[in-house]
């Protein structure tokens, strides 16, 4: 039984007016003004960091501000006005900071985007946003985005960060990122401070798209407050838990992405941290090796694929490593069910001198923690990680939310099924039915041009956050259940299957879908032919029409392959039905598997149908 009611407030264990770090957070108007702040501070230190030609190579934070600065200068001088929205494409890169916080200093609005948007997805997102500019990093980025432009006929202007070589653009003027980044970096300052100082707060710093559970994509207003409250939380956590002092960011995950746009991005602005841009999943763990990172923000898919590895390495090292690789996880099982034995201490203390150091020195040997979100961490793989003498936090939120809403923490206790307590600054509280809601600076203002779902989302100033779950003896929130039907898959991105269900749908071989996903590396579904194209695939190719036949033939099966090719053309790489198998009958309300108003009943199919599923992966 859940408790109804019941409520979590993590009271902070840093006073804010004690830290100059919170104080300057808590003080700071918007993410503009805290980043030239930091800016002044750091002045000829390394800021941005990225690999070129072999070596990396870094951007100062006094250079990083004059650029924000002059692009933001060079913004207005298109005609930008306060409010207007910017769409940004590109891949990490020191660019894509400089470019967010220069919209922002415009006095405008960011709209950051997937690098794996098809056409069709950019132009939902120009035509709702109503985006008049679009930052592009590469010539193969801005391709789809030339016939989304085309359709909407809303973007005046593309700025191209490299040099996209355009002979001629339809519909569009072209700028040159490195033409924008001229002129008087002191004018364009003074111009940017005396704008920022109107810019509160409660004033919308982005749009971040989500996939919505009716399949287009929401844009969510998430004001200069919200990230700014997560920011604060995060940097709490830091300060109480690990201390702040020279820290370094590798960033991995899309800065499109909620989860590392605050805290990939602005929160290492907050405290002062370099940020270096991984090359890739191929070569992050030599970056890693390289760049020495204290902090990374990860997805719970990439832990999945280091701690495979590392086992593979440690099982080729000889019986000793094992022996110890087993023990080390033995005695962290234990002390995570709080079960400590003095008679352990002389193997954790062989452990500490001849495995962990070098386990560590993959981590680059600095790590302080390892913050895992964006999907739920398996808790066999974060006590893994742990055993190894390396800090794995589990973070809880959403896009909504800023989007963290809680995380583990060393201070209140670390607890692999738990996502932590709520950060400073945000109330947690339980529903009657289960569903976890919160309250405070971080909610977002609503969806962009949705004011319905908007007001079905907040309800008296509390997100609804459409999970299930309670709140542990500590605090600390529990998550049981999705309330909602987004897939979430196991690197973190979100997948809204009614989406892909309606295009399959459309197809005329398929008459129902059901897609499956969740922590998952890619989509599949299981397919109900349509019954009058089966019958007349059956006529045009010499078949008896026996519709439980006609499924185990393997031409069959091609012929609805191809329907499924079609509409995968219109689908991203994240949301592409990888594999489908059939299913034996169709979904009706007499075999329960579809509700008196015709909506499948997810569950029910996924319980008759879950070894034919599983078989696909």
């Amino acid at each position: 039984m859940h408790a109804p009611q019941s409520q979590s407030s993590a009271p902070p264990i840093v006073d804010p007016s004690d830290h100059p770090i919170l104080q300057e957070i808590d003080r700071a108007n918007n993410l503009v003004e805290l980043f030239l702040t930091r800016a002044g501070q750091k002045g000829s230190a390394p800021f941005l960091g990225r690999k070129d030609n072999g070596a990396w190579e870094t951007i100062s934070w006094a250079e990083a501000a004059d650029q924000v600065c002059l692009l933001a200068e060079a913004l207005r001088g298109l005609g930008l006005n306060e409010g207007d929205r910017v769409a940004l494409v590109s891949e990490n890169r020191p660019e894509w900071c400089i470019a967010d916080l220069a919209v922002m200093a415009a006095g405008c609005i960011s709209v950051p985007t997937y690098v794996t948007n098809t056409e069709r997805d950019h132009a939902h997102i120009l035509d709702n946003s109503g985006a008049r500019v679009v930052i592009v990093s590469t010539e193969k980025l801005l391709g789809p985005l030339v016939g989304a432009i085309g359709r909407t006929g809303l973007v005046d202007y593309v700025v191209g960060i490299e040099n996209l070589n355009r002979q001629q653009s339809p519909g569009f003027d072209y700028h040159d990122w490195s033409a924008m980044l001229q002129g008087d970096a002191a004018a364009a300052r003074k111009a940017v401070e005396a704008r920022m100082s109107s810019v509160a707060r409660d004033d919308t710093a982005c749009l971040i798209y989500t996939s919505g559970t009716g399949g287009a994509p929401r844009g969510v207003m998430q004001h200069h407050g919200a990230i700014l409250c997560n920011v604060a939380g995060a940097s709490e956590v830091l300060l109480n838990d690990f201390g702040i002092q020279d820290e370094r960011f590798l960033s991995f995950l899309p800065l499109s992405h909620a989860y590392e746009h605050t805290g990939g991005l602005y929160l290492p602005i907050a405290v002062g941290a370099e940020i270096y841009y991984s090359e890739g999943l191929e070569k992050l763990a030599s970056n890693i090796e390289d760049t020495r990172p204290t902090i990374m923000v990860v997805v719970p898919r990439l832990f999945e694929v280091l701690r495979t590895r590392i086992m593979k390495q440690v099982e080729k090292q000889g019986k000793l490593a094992n022996f110890l690789l087993g023990s080390a996880i033995k005695i962290a099982d234990k002390s995570e069910e709080g079960k400590t034995r003095k008679r352990d201490k002389p193997m954790d203390f062989v452990i500490e001198k001849a495995l962990r150091p070098k386990i560590r020195k993959k981590f680059g040997g600095r790590i302080k923690a390892m913050v895992s979100g964006g999907a739920p961490l398996n808790p066999e793989v974060g006590n893994f990680f742990d055993a190894m003498g390396l800090t794995m936090l589990q973070g809880y939120g959403q896009t909504e939310s800023g989007p963290v809403i809680s995380c583990n923490r060393p201070a209140v206790g670390l607890k692999m099924d738990t996502v932590g307590p709520p950060l400073r600054g945000v109330e947690v509280r339980i529903a009657e039915d289960g569903e976890i809601l919160c309250r405070g600076e971080l909610v977002m203002h609503g969806y962009w041009q949705n004011a319905a779902e908007t007001q079905r989302t907040i309800k008296d100033g509390w997100l609804h956050t459409g999970d299930i779950g309670h709140l542990d003896e500590k605090g600390r929130i529990v998550i049981t259940d999705r309330k909602k039907d987004m897939i979430v898959n196991d690197k973190g991105d979100n997948v809204a299957p009614q989406k892909i269900e309606g295009m399959l749908t459309l197809q005329p071989e398929i008459a129902q879908a059901m897609v499956s996903g969740d922590k998952r590396p890619y989509v599949v579904g299981l397919i109900v032919p349509d019954a009058e194209w089966a019958l007349e695939w059956a006529r045009a190719n010499g078949k008896k029409f026996d519709l439980k036949a006609l499924l185990d033939l393997p031409e069959f099966k091609k012929a609805v392959r191809a329907a499924v090719d079609r509409t995968n053309k219109d689908l991203s790489v994240i949301e592409k039905v990888r594999k489908f198998e059939f299913a034996d009958e169709a979904f009706a309300i007499e075999n329960e598997e579809m509700t008196p108003s015709m909506k499948i009943r997810r569950h029910k199919i996924r319980n008759r149908y879950q070894e034919r599923i599983d078989a696909m992966y």
